[in-house]
């Protein structure tokens, strides 16, 4: 019996194998139920507006069940091979420093989503599938819901999967003045003692 290492050239090799599961194709994203953007042009410009991405920049950002902005964070990618893993220990660790994780929730009640600005046209790439395979992953080691994926290129943006898409913004434009759908200021009902305070203060 004879013991021994894999050579250098076999050992990349299968860690290309290996790297190569960590890629979801159109068709499987597509089959993962992945919820739809009621809005996603404002998602898109507002996330664009707030971290204004340039190539190779990923923005994460979880989402309320009113597609409300809870936090966002950007990052710029570092030139090596498309992995699902790396791209998946990325976004968890961008995830857990803006916000706590919904592991202790039965159901997911927030979504994370990603923007990624890059070189070329909409169409699907290995790159793409490989930060697809990060954000699921992602998604369900903080307790989360797997949301839209959208590239940004100089042609514009397109939500990977749905086929929803514009020209505006695109990779290298000016952000526009359009602010992410943040929470609106709760308007207090009439009547009681609330009321009967607010209006005293408006009366100074």
């Amino acid at each position: 019996m004879t013991f021994g290492f894999a050579s250098s050239s076999a050992a990349s090799l299968s860690a290309t194998a290996a790297s190569a599961h960590r890629v979801l194709e159109p068709a499987e994203w597509a089959a993962a139920g992945i919820p739809l953007l009621r809005n996603p042009r404002e998602v898109v410009s507002g996330l664009h507006a707030r971290h204004c991405p340039g190539p190779a920049t990923a923005v994460v950002a979880v989402l309320d069940h009113d597609e409300r902005l809870c936090a966002s964070a950007s990052f710029t990618r570092r030139p090596a091979p498309a992995d699902g893993w790396v791209f998946r220990n990325a976004l968890l660790a961008q995830l857990r420093r803006v916000i706590p994780h919904d592991l202790r929730r039965r159901t997911p009640v927030r979504t994370a989503v990603l923007l990624y600005c890059r070189e070329g046209d909409a169409r699907w790439t290995e790159e793409d599938g490989a930060w697809m395979w990060g954000l699921r992953d992602a998604c369900t080691l903080h307790g989360l819901r797997c949301g839209a994926y959208i590239t940004l290129t100089r042609d514009g943006w397109q939500v990977l999967g749905e086929g929803r898409g514009g020209r505006r913004p695109s990779a290298g434009s000016a952000p526009e003045p359009v602010a992410l759908s943040e929470a609106p200021p709760r308007i207090p009902r009439t009547g009681g003692v609330t009321s009967e305070v607010l209006r005293r203060a408006a009366a100074r």
